[in-house]
Order: C-alpha cells, then structure tokens, then sequence
C-alpha cells in the first residue's frame, strides 16, 4: 500500500521532471541552430537546410539508444517475419509521427529565418499551440481544471504583450516574413492533429500504452523526415543552387567541414526536446494543462538561449516586449505548479 502511494506521489511530479529535460535540451538546441546560421560558430554560416539531414540523422540514432536502452520496444505493436518480430506503428501512430516529423522540420526553421529572434519564433509557434489546447480537450471530452484556464489566460496574454511592441514607420504589425508565418502555419496544423492522436490514445492509466505509443510515434518522425529529405536530395538537388542543392550538401559535404561536430549536437539536443517534450503532452493530466507546462519550458529555454547567444557570441537580444511576454509565461508556469504542490503536501 505505502507502495503505491509513493508510486501515485511520483507520478504527480513526473511531469515536472520531464519539464526540466525538455528545458534543459531546448537551450543548447535552440542556440547551437541560431549561432549556425549566423556564422558564429567555426566561421562557416550554414543554411537550415545544410543543417537538417545531419541533425536529423542524430536525432534517429538518438532515439534507437535511448528506446533501447529503456527496452521499450517491447511495448510497441509487432509483426512477424520470418523468424523475427519487429515492431511496428498502427496507422494513427503513424499519421502521429509524420505529424511530429514536420514538427522537428519548422521547429529548426523558425529558429533560422534571418531577423527573426528565438523568443518571437517561440512565441507564435508555442502561443498558437496554447490556444487550442483546450479545444482539443473539448473535442476529446476531457475536463478541463481551473488552473489550467488560468495558465492559458495567462500564457495568451504573453502574446498581446509581445504584439504590443511598436512598429517601425511605414510598416505594418502584420507585416512577418512570410516564410515564418507559413512555417508557423504547418507547425500548427501539425500539433493540432497529433495533440487529439495524443489524447485519445496515448494518455493512459496504463503506462505500457503509454511508452507504446511512444515508441510507435518515435519510430516514425525522425526516419519519415529522413526519407522524404533525402529522395527531394536525390531528385532535385542536381543543380549548383536553391534549397534542394544545400539539402544535398547536408547529406554529402556537411561531413567535411569542422563543424560538422556542432549538426551532430543540435540534433541530439532536438532529440531531447522531442523525448522530454512528448512525454510531457503525454502526462495523464489534460491537455490544457500538459501544453502550458510544455510551451512555458521551451519558452523558458528560448529566453536562456539569447541570453547565452548574446553574452557569448555577441548576437543580438529579443526586445523589452519580448522579453516581459515571456515573463507573463513564467508566472503562468509558477501559477501552474501551485495546485499539484498544494494537493501533495502532506
């Protein structure tokens, strides 16, 4: 009995833990790709695509380890072949994890638009995020808690806050490069989908399924990535220019050059951030309070990562605006905290 209910007091928490490694990945991943594209490291200015097929390679070896070294692989759906059998994805986890692929794809390429901070990419892509999450709960029929409505008030607010920033003459607010906001636009339709996949199925009593479908998702993101990047490589990147031909060069030249160490990082960190961060939506709590307690992270680790960016390499800061929206994030992580520290109090 005192088992179990050390075991229920955990699982509590855990969702903190997973928090902390989601933070503590989100820092170096979201810096390493800044500092690439901008030429601060190694003297060599990489494209976003140079950077993908190498940090997405790294986020698929990451991935077999860690799944299994944790020998989850177990808990996944399998088939037979022969004398083997091999895990495998049913079609929802699969339509999951080709969601979770494009995620990794506009995630490293909001961080790479010129002129776009870190802390205003965050923002958009983690603000839309908060917005629906309480729709999907709707949609899902889960019960949606107090203090996570007030956590997503708060966090909405953080976007007013970041929009009140004044314009420059003679442009408009709405005026964004067009390239984030289509990035922010597949990035939303992207969560959208996998957050209902994530609800319905994955959010269980039950841990085995759980890590099922974790594993089934996994499997899926990083390799279907791969794959499409490398057949538009093959297929189109013949010539000597355009975004094809830097995909290319990310299969093929990138391991020349001295800083192909730094891609190898950025995906294992990204790797990170997707495992900490799936396991963070996937907690049994809702959504509407799952999706703040992830977005405030990364948000979090978006305002360390330009600090760090600033003071190391002399890159420039998010603005004041910028800076106070993620201050109303972090009162909307500590609000969030307060209930679960208050219920386990003994």
């Amino acid at each position: 009995m005192e088992a179990q209910k050390s075991e229920k007091s955990w699982g509590a928490y855990i969702i903190w833990v997973f928090a902390f490694g989601y933070f503590a990945s989100y820092v170096p991943y979201s810096a390493l790709t800044k500092a690439l594209t901008s030429g601060s490291l190694g003297g060599t200015q990489l494209d976003t695509f140079q950077i993908l097929p190498g940090s997405v390679m790294a986020s698929l070896v990451g991935m077999v380890v860690f799944i299994s070294a944790m020998r989850w692989w177990r808990f996944a759906h399998h088939f037979q072949v022969g004398s083997l059998t091999l895990p495998r994805p049913t079609k929802w986890t699969f339509l999951s994890g080709l969601c979770s692929g494009l995620i990794i794809v506009t995630t490293t390429l909001s961080y790479t638009i010129e002129g776009v901070s870190i802390v205003f990419a965050m923002l958009l892509m983690r603000g839309g995020v908060l917005i629906m999450s309480p729709v999907v709960d709707r949609i899902t029929g889960r019960h949606v808690r107090w203090f996570s409505w007030a956590g997503l008030a708060l966090a909405i607010m953080a976007l007013f806050v970041a929009f009140a920033e004044p314009v420059r003459p003679g442009t408009s607010r709405f005026a964004v490069n067009v390239l984030l906001l289509v990035d922010v636009g597949v990035y939303l339709t992207a969560y959208f989908i996998r957050l209902q996949f994530m609800s319905r199925l994955g959010k269980s009593d039950d841990p085995r399924v759980t890590k099922g479908y974790f594993v089934e998702e996994q499997m899926v993101a990083a390799p279907s990535v791969l794959l499409l990047m490398g057949l538009l490589a093959l297929v189109l990147g013949g010539g000597d220019s355009g975004p094809f031909y830097l995909l290319r060069e990310g299969f093929v030249s990138i391991w020349s050059t001295p800083i192909w160490g730094w891609v190898v990082l950025v995906g294992l960190f990204s790797y990170g951030t997707g495992l900490f961060g799936t396991l963070v939506l996937l907690d049994r709590s809702e959504t509407a309070f799952a999706v703040p307690v992830n977005r405030s992270s990364s948000v979090l680790a978006g305002v360390c990562a330009s600090l760090l960016l600033y003071f190391i390499l002399d890159l420039k800061l998010p603005s004041n605006y910028q800076f106070a929206a993620a201050g109303v994030i972090l009162v909307a992580i500590l609000f969030l905290s307060i209930p679960t520290l208050i219920k386990k109090k003994p």
